[in-house]
Protein backbone atom coordinates (compact mmCIF):
# COMPACT_ATOMS: atom_id res chain seq x y z
CA UNK A 1 0.00 0.00 0.00
CA UNK A 2 1.08 3.55 -0.76
CA UNK A 3 1.71 5.44 2.48
CA UNK A 4 0.68 9.06 2.35
CA UNK A 5 3.23 10.19 4.92
CA UNK A 6 6.60 8.75 4.16
CA UNK A 7 8.84 10.83 6.41
CA UNK A 8 8.12 9.53 9.88
CA UNK A 9 10.94 11.48 11.55
CA UNK A 10 9.02 14.72 11.19
CA UNK A 11 6.67 15.83 13.95
CA UNK A 12 3.08 14.93 13.11
CA UNK A 13 0.25 15.61 15.48
CA UNK A 14 -3.35 14.48 15.33
CA UNK A 15 -3.43 13.03 11.82
CA UNK A 16 -6.55 10.90 11.26
CA UNK A 17 -8.39 9.12 8.51
CA UNK A 18 -12.15 9.60 8.77
CA UNK A 19 -15.10 7.91 7.18
CA UNK A 20 -17.45 9.54 4.71
CA UNK A 21 -20.04 11.80 6.31
CA UNK A 22 -22.70 13.93 4.69
CA UNK A 23 -22.51 17.70 5.02
CA UNK A 24 -25.56 19.36 6.44
CA UNK A 25 -26.79 21.84 3.89
CA UNK A 26 -27.30 24.39 6.61
CA UNK A 27 -23.60 24.30 7.40
CA UNK A 28 -22.44 24.21 3.78
CA UNK A 29 -19.83 26.96 3.34
CA UNK A 30 -20.58 27.07 -0.38
CA UNK A 31 -23.90 28.69 0.41
CA UNK A 32 -21.87 31.60 1.74
CA UNK A 33 -19.95 31.70 -1.54
CA UNK A 34 -23.24 32.25 -3.35
CA UNK A 35 -24.05 35.06 -0.96
CA UNK A 36 -20.74 36.71 -1.78
CA UNK A 37 -21.42 36.58 -5.51
CA UNK A 38 -24.98 37.82 -5.10
CA UNK A 39 -23.80 40.75 -3.03
CA UNK A 40 -21.12 42.03 -5.42
CA UNK A 41 -22.32 45.22 -7.05
CA UNK A 42 -21.05 45.64 -10.59
CA UNK A 43 -20.75 49.16 -11.98
CA UNK A 44 -23.34 50.58 -14.34
CA UNK A 45 -22.83 53.48 -16.72
CA UNK A 46 -24.95 56.09 -18.53
CA UNK A 47 -25.56 55.48 -22.21
CA UNK A 48 -23.09 58.08 -23.39
CA UNK A 49 -19.95 57.50 -25.45
CA UNK A 50 -16.76 59.54 -25.63
CA UNK A 51 -14.44 58.48 -28.45
CA UNK A 52 -10.76 59.10 -27.82
CA UNK A 53 -10.56 60.23 -31.47
CA UNK A 54 -12.69 63.26 -30.60
CA UNK A 55 -10.06 64.32 -28.07
CA UNK A 56 -7.13 64.05 -30.46
CA UNK A 57 -5.98 60.43 -30.22
CA UNK A 58 -4.32 59.01 -33.32
CA UNK A 59 -3.45 55.43 -34.24
CA UNK A 60 0.02 56.43 -35.41
CA UNK A 61 3.35 54.93 -34.28
CA UNK A 62 5.03 58.26 -33.53
CA UNK A 63 2.07 59.86 -31.78
CA UNK A 64 1.40 59.63 -28.04
CA UNK A 65 -2.30 59.42 -27.24
CA UNK A 66 -1.74 59.70 -23.49
CA UNK A 67 -3.18 63.20 -23.14
CA UNK A 68 -6.19 62.63 -25.44
CA UNK A 69 -7.15 59.38 -23.68
CA UNK A 70 -6.96 60.98 -20.24
CA UNK A 71 -8.85 64.04 -21.50
CA UNK A 72 -11.68 61.80 -22.75
CA UNK A 73 -11.77 60.01 -19.37
CA UNK A 74 -11.89 63.33 -17.49
CA UNK A 75 -14.69 64.70 -19.69
CA UNK A 76 -16.69 61.49 -19.37
CA UNK A 77 -16.41 61.47 -15.58
CA UNK A 78 -17.13 65.19 -15.20
CA UNK A 79 -20.31 64.84 -17.26
CA UNK A 80 -21.78 62.01 -15.23
CA UNK A 81 -19.99 59.05 -16.79
CA UNK A 82 -20.36 56.64 -19.67
CA UNK A 83 -18.06 54.83 -22.11
CA UNK A 84 -14.66 56.03 -23.24
CA UNK A 85 -14.27 54.27 -26.56
CA UNK A 86 -10.98 53.03 -28.02
CA UNK A 87 -11.76 52.20 -31.67
CA UNK A 88 -9.92 49.84 -34.01
CA UNK A 89 -6.24 50.67 -34.32
CA UNK A 90 -3.01 50.70 -32.33
CA UNK A 91 -2.81 53.66 -29.97
CA UNK A 92 0.47 54.40 -28.17
CA UNK A 93 0.19 55.72 -24.66
CA UNK A 94 1.76 56.26 -21.27
CA UNK A 95 -0.06 56.20 -17.93
CA UNK A 96 -3.86 56.19 -18.04
CA UNK A 97 -5.76 57.34 -14.95
CA UNK A 98 -9.37 56.17 -14.69
CA UNK A 99 -12.09 58.20 -12.99
CA UNK A 100 -15.45 57.42 -11.39
CA UNK A 101 -18.31 56.27 -13.61
CA UNK A 102 -16.03 55.58 -16.59
CA UNK A 103 -16.00 52.37 -18.61
CA UNK A 104 -12.87 52.22 -20.77
CA UNK A 105 -14.01 50.11 -23.75
CA UNK A 106 -11.59 48.56 -26.22
CA UNK A 107 -13.43 47.53 -29.36
CA UNK A 108 -12.42 44.54 -31.46
CA UNK A 109 -8.96 45.09 -32.99
CA UNK A 110 -8.30 48.00 -30.65
CA UNK A 111 -4.87 48.01 -29.01
CA UNK A 112 -3.53 50.23 -26.27
CA UNK A 113 0.22 49.87 -26.66
CA UNK A 114 2.04 51.17 -23.58
CA UNK A 115 5.34 53.00 -23.52
CA UNK A 116 8.39 51.37 -21.95
CA UNK A 117 9.92 54.76 -21.08
CA UNK A 118 9.77 55.13 -17.28
CA UNK A 119 9.39 58.91 -17.67
CA UNK A 120 5.92 58.30 -19.09
CA UNK A 121 4.82 57.01 -15.66
CA UNK A 122 5.79 60.07 -13.65
CA UNK A 123 4.94 61.85 -11.43
CA UNK A 124 4.85 59.15 -8.77
CA UNK A 125 1.54 58.05 -7.26
CA UNK A 126 0.50 56.38 -4.03
CA UNK A 127 0.66 52.63 -4.45
CA UNK A 128 1.92 49.50 -2.73
CA UNK A 129 4.93 47.54 -3.97
CA UNK A 130 5.17 43.90 -2.90
CA UNK A 131 3.06 44.62 0.15
CA UNK A 132 4.79 47.87 1.20
CA UNK A 133 3.13 51.28 0.83
CA UNK A 134 5.07 53.92 -1.10
CA UNK A 135 4.99 56.48 -3.87
CA UNK A 136 6.23 54.92 -7.08
CA UNK A 137 5.86 55.04 -10.85
CA UNK A 138 2.25 55.24 -11.91
CA UNK A 139 0.85 51.87 -12.94
CA UNK A 140 0.04 51.69 -16.63
CA UNK A 141 -3.67 51.99 -15.76
CA UNK A 142 -4.35 53.56 -12.37
CA UNK A 143 -7.28 54.72 -10.29
CA UNK A 144 -7.41 55.91 -6.69
CA UNK A 145 -10.49 56.68 -4.62
CA UNK A 146 -12.87 56.11 -7.53
CA UNK A 147 -16.24 54.30 -7.80
CA UNK A 148 -17.92 52.53 -10.69
CA UNK A 149 -14.95 51.95 -12.97
CA UNK A 150 -14.46 49.36 -15.69
CA UNK A 151 -12.15 48.15 -18.43
CA UNK A 152 -14.09 46.09 -20.96
CA UNK A 153 -14.26 45.05 -24.59
CA UNK A 154 -12.49 42.53 -26.79
CA UNK A 155 -9.36 44.55 -27.47
CA UNK A 156 -5.76 44.20 -26.30
CA UNK A 157 -3.78 45.88 -23.55
CA UNK A 158 -0.15 45.47 -24.63
CA UNK A 159 2.39 46.31 -21.93
CA UNK A 160 5.43 45.70 -24.18
CA UNK A 161 7.57 44.63 -21.22
CA UNK A 162 10.50 42.39 -22.10
CA UNK A 163 14.08 41.51 -21.21
CA UNK A 164 15.11 44.66 -23.08
CA UNK A 165 13.32 47.03 -20.71
CA UNK A 166 11.28 46.61 -17.51
CA UNK A 167 12.04 42.98 -16.71
CA UNK A 168 15.80 43.51 -16.43
CA UNK A 169 15.19 45.70 -13.36
CA UNK A 170 14.69 42.46 -11.44
CA UNK A 171 18.47 42.10 -11.38
CA UNK A 172 18.59 38.60 -12.83
CA UNK A 173 20.45 37.65 -15.98
CA UNK A 174 17.70 35.37 -17.27
CA UNK A 175 15.51 38.47 -17.54
CA UNK A 176 18.04 40.56 -19.47
CA UNK A 177 20.03 42.16 -16.64
CA UNK A 178 23.79 42.34 -17.10
CA UNK A 179 26.38 42.75 -14.31
CA UNK A 180 26.98 46.42 -13.65
CA UNK A 181 23.51 47.51 -14.76
CA UNK A 182 21.12 49.07 -12.22
CA UNK A 183 18.30 47.05 -10.70
CA UNK A 184 15.89 46.89 -7.79
CA UNK A 185 18.65 45.15 -5.80
CA UNK A 186 20.66 48.35 -5.36
CA UNK A 187 20.93 49.25 -1.64
CA UNK A 188 18.87 52.43 -2.06
CA UNK A 189 16.10 50.62 -3.98
CA UNK A 190 14.14 47.59 -2.76
CA UNK A 191 16.36 47.04 0.33
CA UNK A 192 15.68 50.64 1.36
CA UNK A 193 11.94 50.18 0.96
CA UNK A 194 12.13 47.13 3.23
CA UNK A 195 13.94 49.25 5.83
CA UNK A 196 11.36 52.03 5.59
CA UNK A 197 8.65 49.48 6.32
CA UNK A 198 10.63 47.93 9.15
CA UNK A 199 11.25 51.33 10.77
CA UNK A 200 7.64 52.49 10.28
CA UNK A 201 8.70 55.56 8.32
CA UNK A 202 5.59 57.55 7.23
CA UNK A 203 4.40 56.71 3.75
CA UNK A 204 4.75 60.35 2.68
CA UNK A 205 8.51 59.96 3.04
CA UNK A 206 8.73 56.77 0.98
CA UNK A 207 9.32 58.37 -2.40
CA UNK A 208 10.59 55.91 -4.97
CA UNK A 209 10.11 56.27 -8.73
CA UNK A 210 12.96 57.41 -10.96
CA UNK A 211 16.28 55.81 -10.02
CA UNK A 212 14.80 53.17 -7.69
CA UNK A 213 13.96 50.53 -10.32
CA UNK A 214 10.70 49.29 -8.82
CA UNK A 215 8.56 48.25 -11.77
CA UNK A 216 4.95 49.47 -11.98
CA UNK A 217 1.92 47.22 -12.01
CA UNK A 218 -0.14 47.05 -15.20
CA UNK A 219 -3.60 47.73 -13.70
CA UNK A 220 -3.87 49.08 -10.16
CA UNK A 221 -7.05 50.17 -8.41
CA UNK A 222 -6.34 51.82 -5.04
CA UNK A 223 -9.22 52.29 -2.59
CA UNK A 224 -11.83 51.90 -5.31
CA UNK A 225 -15.33 50.45 -5.25
CA UNK A 226 -17.47 48.62 -7.83
CA UNK A 227 -14.87 47.49 -10.36
CA UNK A 228 -15.35 45.45 -13.53
CA UNK A 229 -12.65 44.08 -15.83
CA UNK A 230 -14.04 41.87 -18.58
CA UNK A 231 -13.30 40.29 -21.95
CA UNK A 232 -9.99 42.01 -22.61
CA UNK A 233 -6.61 40.43 -23.35
CA UNK A 234 -3.56 41.60 -21.40
CA UNK A 235 0.02 40.89 -22.46
CA UNK A 236 3.55 41.54 -21.19
CA UNK A 237 3.25 43.46 -17.96
CA UNK A 238 6.23 45.14 -16.29
CA UNK A 239 5.23 43.62 -12.93
CA UNK A 240 1.96 42.31 -11.40
CA UNK A 241 -0.81 42.37 -14.00
CA UNK A 242 -4.07 43.22 -12.16
CA UNK A 243 -3.66 44.53 -8.62
CA UNK A 244 -6.66 45.99 -6.77
CA UNK A 245 -5.71 47.27 -3.32
CA UNK A 246 -7.98 48.13 -0.40
CA UNK A 247 -10.92 47.95 -2.79
CA UNK A 248 -14.28 46.17 -2.81
CA UNK A 249 -16.91 44.75 -5.15
CA UNK A 250 -14.53 43.51 -7.83
CA UNK A 251 -15.48 41.39 -10.84
CA UNK A 252 -12.89 39.99 -13.26
CA UNK A 253 -14.57 38.01 -16.01
CA UNK A 254 -13.47 36.44 -19.32
CA UNK A 255 -10.04 38.06 -19.11
CA UNK A 256 -7.15 36.45 -21.00
CA UNK A 257 -3.67 37.06 -19.55
CA UNK A 258 -0.41 36.14 -21.29
CA UNK A 259 2.52 37.60 -19.39
CA UNK A 260 5.57 35.43 -18.73
CA UNK A 261 7.94 37.97 -17.24
CA UNK A 262 9.42 38.04 -13.76
CA UNK A 263 6.90 38.75 -10.98
CA UNK A 264 4.15 38.69 -13.58
CA UNK A 265 1.38 37.54 -11.22
CA UNK A 266 -1.93 37.49 -13.05
CA UNK A 267 -4.46 38.74 -10.49
CA UNK A 268 -3.45 39.93 -7.02
CA UNK A 269 -6.30 41.37 -4.94
CA UNK A 270 -4.67 42.83 -1.83
CA UNK A 271 -6.66 43.64 1.32
CA UNK A 272 -9.79 43.62 -0.85
CA UNK A 273 -13.32 42.49 -0.03
CA UNK A 274 -15.97 40.79 -2.18
CA UNK A 275 -14.15 39.57 -5.27
CA UNK A 276 -15.35 37.37 -8.14
CA UNK A 277 -12.99 35.90 -10.76
CA UNK A 278 -14.64 33.74 -13.40
CA UNK A 279 -13.96 32.27 -16.82
CA UNK A 280 -10.45 33.71 -17.00
CA UNK A 281 -7.26 32.33 -18.55
CA UNK A 282 -3.87 32.74 -16.87
CA UNK A 283 -0.48 32.07 -18.47
CA UNK A 284 1.96 33.88 -16.24
CA UNK A 285 5.58 34.17 -15.17
CA UNK A 286 4.62 34.00 -11.51
CA UNK A 287 1.46 33.10 -9.58
CA UNK A 288 -1.69 32.98 -11.67
CA UNK A 289 -3.86 34.27 -8.82
CA UNK A 290 -2.30 35.44 -5.55
CA UNK A 291 -4.35 36.76 -2.63
CA UNK A 292 -2.42 39.26 -0.53
CA UNK A 293 -2.81 41.60 2.46
CA UNK A 294 0.44 43.51 2.94
CA UNK A 295 3.94 42.75 4.14
CA UNK A 296 5.19 42.84 7.71
CA UNK A 297 4.51 46.16 9.53
CA UNK A 298 2.43 47.67 6.74
CA UNK A 299 0.44 44.48 6.39
CA UNK A 300 -0.25 44.27 10.11
CA UNK A 301 -2.13 47.56 9.72
CA UNK A 302 -4.11 46.29 6.72
CA UNK A 303 -7.44 44.48 6.62
CA UNK A 304 -7.52 40.90 5.34
CA UNK A 305 -8.37 39.94 1.81
CA UNK A 306 -11.74 38.28 2.23
CA UNK A 307 -14.79 36.92 0.47
CA UNK A 308 -13.12 35.79 -2.76
CA UNK A 309 -14.75 33.44 -5.28
CA UNK A 310 -12.72 31.94 -8.15
CA UNK A 311 -14.58 29.72 -10.60
CA UNK A 312 -14.38 28.30 -14.11
CA UNK A 313 -10.82 29.56 -14.65
CA UNK A 314 -7.90 27.90 -16.40
CA UNK A 315 -4.32 28.19 -15.17
CA UNK A 316 -1.42 27.26 -17.42
CA UNK A 317 2.16 28.38 -16.63
CA UNK A 318 2.95 29.94 -13.26
CA UNK A 319 4.49 29.38 -9.85
CA UNK A 320 1.05 28.51 -8.49
CA UNK A 321 -2.55 28.24 -9.66
CA UNK A 322 -4.39 29.82 -6.72
CA UNK A 323 -1.98 31.16 -4.12
CA UNK A 324 -2.38 32.83 -0.74
CA UNK A 325 0.64 34.99 0.05
CA UNK A 326 3.38 35.65 0.39
CA UNK A 327 2.56 39.24 1.44
CA UNK A 328 -0.17 38.15 3.79
CA UNK A 329 0.33 39.88 7.14
CA UNK A 330 -3.23 41.22 7.23
CA UNK A 331 -4.67 37.73 6.80
CA UNK A 332 -6.96 35.91 4.37
CA UNK A 333 -10.42 34.51 4.99
CA UNK A 334 -13.39 33.09 3.15
CA UNK A 335 -11.90 31.94 -0.15
CA UNK A 336 -13.79 29.67 -2.54
CA UNK A 337 -12.25 28.03 -5.62
CA UNK A 338 -14.34 25.74 -7.80
CA UNK A 339 -14.63 24.16 -11.24
CA UNK A 340 -11.19 25.28 -12.40
CA UNK A 341 -8.62 23.52 -14.57
CA UNK A 342 -4.85 23.65 -14.24
CA UNK A 343 -2.28 22.01 -16.48
CA UNK A 344 1.34 22.65 -17.42
CA UNK A 345 4.77 21.20 -16.64
CA UNK A 346 5.67 24.85 -15.93
CA UNK A 347 2.90 25.21 -13.31
CA UNK A 348 4.63 24.48 -10.03
CA UNK A 349 1.71 24.01 -7.63
CA UNK A 350 -2.07 23.95 -7.80
CA UNK A 351 -3.04 25.40 -4.40
CA UNK A 352 -0.34 27.19 -2.42
CA UNK A 353 -0.14 29.05 0.89
CA UNK A 354 3.17 30.80 1.57
CA UNK A 355 4.21 32.93 4.52
CA UNK A 356 6.79 33.14 7.30
CA UNK A 357 7.38 34.31 10.88
CA UNK A 358 8.13 37.86 9.74
CA UNK A 359 4.64 38.28 8.36
CA UNK A 360 2.15 36.67 10.73
CA UNK A 361 -1.48 36.83 9.67
CA UNK A 362 -4.34 34.34 9.90
CA UNK A 363 -5.37 32.29 6.87
CA UNK A 364 -8.70 30.60 7.41
CA UNK A 365 -11.82 29.23 5.76
CA UNK A 366 -10.31 28.19 2.45
CA UNK A 367 -12.53 25.93 0.33
CA UNK A 368 -11.55 24.29 -2.97
CA UNK A 369 -13.67 21.83 -4.94
CA UNK A 370 -13.95 20.21 -8.35
CA UNK A 371 -10.54 21.20 -9.70
CA UNK A 372 -9.12 19.19 -12.60
CA UNK A 373 -5.33 19.15 -12.78
CA UNK A 374 -3.42 17.69 -15.67
CA UNK A 375 0.13 18.24 -14.45
CA UNK A 376 1.91 20.31 -11.85
CA UNK A 377 5.65 20.30 -11.37
CA UNK A 378 5.76 20.09 -7.58
CA UNK A 379 2.70 19.66 -5.33
CA UNK A 380 -1.08 19.65 -5.51
CA UNK A 381 -1.31 21.35 -2.11
CA UNK A 382 1.72 23.27 -0.86
CA UNK A 383 1.69 25.05 2.52
CA UNK A 384 4.95 26.74 3.51
CA UNK A 385 5.43 28.72 6.72
CA UNK A 386 9.14 29.17 6.01
CA UNK A 387 8.87 30.99 2.72
CA UNK A 388 12.02 32.94 1.79
CA UNK A 389 13.56 32.79 5.28
CA UNK A 390 17.06 32.25 3.87
CA UNK A 391 16.91 35.84 2.65
CA UNK A 392 14.64 37.40 5.26
CA UNK A 393 15.55 35.50 8.41
CA UNK A 394 12.97 34.67 11.09
CA UNK A 395 10.97 36.51 13.75
CA UNK A 396 8.15 35.69 16.15
CA UNK A 397 5.15 36.88 14.13
CA UNK A 398 3.93 33.34 13.66
CA UNK A 399 1.24 32.82 11.04
CA UNK A 400 -1.84 30.64 11.52
CA UNK A 401 -3.31 28.50 8.73
CA UNK A 402 -6.54 26.70 9.57
CA UNK A 403 -9.73 25.28 8.13
CA UNK A 404 -8.46 24.47 4.64
CA UNK A 405 -10.77 22.10 2.74
CA UNK A 406 -10.19 20.43 -0.62
CA UNK A 407 -12.69 18.09 -2.28
CA UNK A 408 -13.21 16.58 -5.70
CA UNK A 409 -9.62 17.22 -6.80
CA UNK A 410 -8.33 15.17 -9.74
CA UNK A 411 -4.67 15.24 -10.74
CA UNK A 412 -2.86 13.23 -13.39
CA UNK A 413 0.76 14.04 -12.55
CA UNK A 414 2.70 15.67 -9.73
CA UNK A 415 5.84 15.19 -7.68
CA UNK A 416 3.98 15.31 -4.35
CA UNK A 417 0.34 15.18 -3.38
CA UNK A 418 0.87 17.21 -0.20
CA UNK A 419 3.90 19.26 0.79
CA UNK A 420 3.21 20.99 4.11
CA UNK A 421 5.77 22.71 6.32
CA UNK A 422 5.00 24.52 9.57
CA UNK A 423 7.32 26.03 12.17
CA UNK A 424 9.01 23.98 14.86
CA UNK A 425 7.25 24.22 18.20
CA UNK A 426 4.46 26.43 16.87
CA UNK A 427 0.85 25.53 16.24
CA UNK A 428 0.77 27.22 12.83
CA UNK A 429 -1.06 24.71 10.64
CA UNK A 430 -4.13 22.72 11.63
CA UNK A 431 -7.50 21.70 10.32
CA UNK A 432 -6.55 20.60 6.79
CA UNK A 433 -9.18 18.32 5.23
CA UNK A 434 -9.12 16.50 1.87
CA UNK A 435 -12.01 14.43 0.56
CA UNK A 436 -13.23 12.62 -2.54
CA UNK A 437 -10.02 13.16 -4.48
CA UNK A 438 -7.84 11.08 -6.79
CA UNK A 439 -4.17 11.75 -7.36
CA UNK A 440 -2.48 9.77 -10.13
CA UNK A 441 1.11 9.86 -11.31
CA UNK A 442 2.45 10.97 -7.94
CA UNK A 443 6.24 10.50 -7.91
CA UNK A 444 7.12 10.89 -4.23
CA UNK A 445 5.56 10.37 -0.84
CA UNK A 446 3.95 13.39 0.73
CA UNK A 447 5.81 15.36 3.38
CA UNK A 448 4.04 16.97 6.30
CA UNK A 449 6.04 18.73 9.02
CA UNK A 450 4.80 20.55 12.11
CA UNK A 451 1.08 20.33 11.40
CA UNK A 452 -1.88 18.73 13.13
CA UNK A 453 -5.48 17.71 12.52
CA UNK A 454 -4.89 16.57 8.95
CA UNK A 455 -7.86 14.49 7.81
CA UNK A 456 -8.51 12.46 4.67
CA UNK A 457 -11.78 11.09 3.42
CA UNK A 458 -11.94 8.84 0.35
CA UNK A 459 -8.61 9.99 -1.05
CA UNK A 460 -6.61 7.76 -3.38
CA UNK A 461 -3.01 8.11 -4.52
CA UNK A 462 -1.81 6.13 -7.52
CA UNK A 463 -4.97 4.01 -7.39
CA UNK A 464 -4.74 3.03 -3.71
CA UNK A 465 -6.55 4.42 -0.71
CA UNK A 466 -4.25 6.80 1.12
CA UNK A 467 -3.06 5.41 4.43
CA UNK A 468 -1.37 7.32 7.20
Amino acid sequence: MWALLGVTSFLMLGVTLISCTSTNEKNDPWAYAQQIVAGIQEPSFPDKTYSILDYGAKAEPDFSSTQPINAAIEACSQNGGGKVLVPEGVFFTGAIHLKSNVNLVLTEKAVLSFSVDPADYLPVVLTRWEGIDCYNFSPLIYATGQENVAITGSGLLQGNASIDNWWKWKGREEYGWLPGEPSQLLPHARPRLDELNKNRVPVEERIMGDGYYLRPQFIHFHRCKNILISDITIENSPFWVIHPLLSENITVRNVHINSLGTNNDGFDPESCKNVLVENCYFNTGDDCIALKSGRNNDGLQSPPVENVVVRECHMENGHGGVVLGSEISGGVKNVFVENCTMDSPELDRAIRIKTNSNRGGIVENIHVRNVKIGEVNEAILRINCKYDIKKEGTDTLYPVIRNVNLSGIECEKSKYALLIEGIEGQNCIYGIHLSGSNFRGVEKKSIIREAKDITLENVTINGEVAKL
